[in-house]
């Protein structure tokens, strides 16, 4: 009658311990999958976001980087396809889901004018 006894105890021990460790593990799991989504899902999508409407508000006269690392001027647009100049009369045709980003102009910038120092001429 011990025996029985003592696995009536355990049985009723473990189903109310059953609860909270139920509870315990899954807290840190929420924790981190609520801290992969603020450190790298919600970045990605703001950017992949800023990408599509980049890509969508491209004109004529743009300069672009494409994902082969081809730099030009796009001389024509089309719905799925850009029509880039990347030399003088060379032209060839992009997809715009190939377009890395715009590129930085290289415009020569004028040096900003020598300070005028006075000096006291005695």
């Amino acid at each position: 009658m011990n025996i029985a006894y003592a696995m009536g105890q355990g049985g009723a021990a473990a189903a109310e311990g059953g609860g909270g460790l139920l509870a315990t593990p899954l807290l840190p799991i929420i924790l981190m999958l609520a801290i992969m989504w603020f450190l790298l899902i919600r970045p990605q999508q703001k950017k992949q976001k800023e990408h599509r409407e980049m890509i969508t508000n491209l004109k004529k006269g743009d300069m672009i980087i494409t994902s082969g690392g081809l730099y030009g001027r796009i001389t024509g647009t089309n719905d799925a396809t850009l029509t880039v100049e990347i030399a003088d009369k060379v032209r060839v045709k992009v997809s715009r889901g190939h377009v890395a980003g715009l590129a930085q102009t290289s415009k020569p910038e004028t040096p900003p004018a020598p300070k005028k120092v006075e000096t006291d001429k005695k």
